[in-house]
């Protein structure tokens, strides 16, 4: 029983050590104001941290705002995974790449999202080359803790980040993880329209076609409907009236659809106009329409209608059947807020798809086949020393480490081994 106790007491011992001296470090740090949190299993301590950033990297008297990072210490002598998300942050999971690799973490929320908002929005500050910028002060920052090997990881949104991150910052990171990761080349990405024309079998494919024409014949019908449902979510239509949304909801069934891989088999057929209508508020909601989503991802839609891209909706398949929307030009899915008028510059998201395609080493690209955004992820270039994982029958949520085939998680692996100089079990 001595024994036991001694060791309970020599581990928690050392357990206080190194949260004193990771404290310690941090209070060393510039511009940081930190709180401890819960400690994620297996790590040694964890902190909510608020750091300090110019609204300008180049001009840092233009103002500034403070950027919430949740950080997990695990142990100096192992890499660092820096998170590089695309909208807000809530809490502090622990990611895969971080738990395959054993690394410290530093799980960032993006600027202009959730807590990393300034007093006064200022959109002319929102854009890659300032986002890029405030990882690359917090990566400098913790330059002064860790010197082992770092990682960039990011999904969606956040995988785009992680891209634009290596393109600026090429020296930043020994390895850089984009899942399922957007590039877009155009305002109106136009290789999003050739994947939904191909993806699937042609049946599949008219089933939906056919579902949405009915569902925009129905719309006298169901709209009455879906009053009664968006008062019971209290949600609010003034951005879009809720007949705009009704038909942006029905425009976007292909794109939700085949981005999280659903069932063909479950489409419903013609007919049933409850079931119809069920069946889009489960693929598809009004929610993302609201004034309350909008809002929310108002930052999002800024960015993808000034320098990210994004998507629209092809209408000559609905000739006479859209009550709300312009057939010319194309509705499209970026809800610029307070539709404020702003320019599509495509020259920065381009130079880093060239730049990308021939300096972009050390990558492993996570992409389901099925996903919709697929249709836009970084091609395959023979000119880097990087990977691509295009893996079959997964989608948006489901094309991760956990779900690759044995041939997938070896080659994923071995290389993460080689260029962090580590084994991993």
């Amino acid at each position: 029983m001595k024994f036991t106790h001694l060791v309970f007491f020599f581990v928690l011992s050392v357990s206080l050590q190194a949260q004193s001296d990771i404290e310690k470090n941090l209070f060393e740090l510039p511009d940081v104001i930190f709180t401890k949190i819960k400690t994620p299993d297996g790590y040694q301590s964890a902190y909510k941290l608020m750091i300090k950033q110019p609204l300008d990297h180049k001009n840092p008297s233009a103002g500034h705002f403070y950027q919430k990072v949740y950080f997990s210490h695990m142990d100096y002598s192992k890499p660092t995974a820096i998170i590089t998300n695309g909208y807000q942050k809530n809490r502090n999971n622990i990611t895969e790449v971080a738990r395959l690799t054993n690394a410290n973490q530093l799980n960032v929320e993006h600027r202009y999202f959730g807590e990393s908002m300034p007093k006064e929005v200022d959109y002319t500050y929102l854009n890659f080359e300032q986002v890029t910028a405030d990882l690359h002060r917090i990566r400098m920052l913790f330059d002064e803790i860790y010197q082992g090997k770092w990682i960039s990881t990011g999904i969606s949104k956040g995988g785009t980040t992680t891209i634009f991150y290596k393109y600026f910052y090429p020296d930043d990171v020994d390895v850089s993880i984009p899942y399922v990761a957007p590039l877009n080349y155009e305002y109106e990405e136009q290789r999003i329209y050739d994947f939904l024309d191909n993806i699937g079998t042609k049946e599949c494919r008219n089933d939906l076609l056919v579902l949405q024409k009915e569902l925009l014949k129905k719309s006298d019908e169901i709209i009455p409907l879906l009053k009664w449902y968006v008062k019971g979510r209290d949600l609010k239509f003034n951005y879009l009236s809720l007949e705009e949304a009704y038909e942006y909801a029905v425009l976007e069934l292909p794109f939700s659809f085949w981005q999280y891989g659903k069932d063909c088999a479950v489409i419903p057929s013609s007919g049933d106009t409850e079931k119809q209508m069920n069946y889009l508020l489960d693929i598809v909601g009004l929610d993302f329409f609201s004034d309350r989503d909008m809002e929310a991802y108002g930052s999002h839609y800024y960015q993808s209608a000034t320098q990210m891209g994004y998507y629209g909706y092809e209408t000559e398949d609905f000739k006479g059947l859209l009550k709300y929307l312009p057939y010319e030009p194309h509705p499209h899915a970026a809800f610029v807020p307070n539709k404020m008028k702003v320019m599509w510059d495509g020259t920065i998201t381009n130079k880093a798809a060239e730049w990308i395609a021939k300096n972009g080493n050390n990558m492993l690209y996570i992409n389901g086949a099925l996903d919709t955004w697929s249709a836009t992820a970084v091609p395959p270039s023979k000119n880097v020393n990087s990977k691509w994982f295009f893996m079959k029958d997964k989608h948006h949520a489901s094309a991760r480490i956990k779900n690759m085939t044995d041939a997938e998680r070896l080659t994923f692996v071995d290389a993460l081994e080689k260029w962090l100089e580590i084994d991993i079990e």
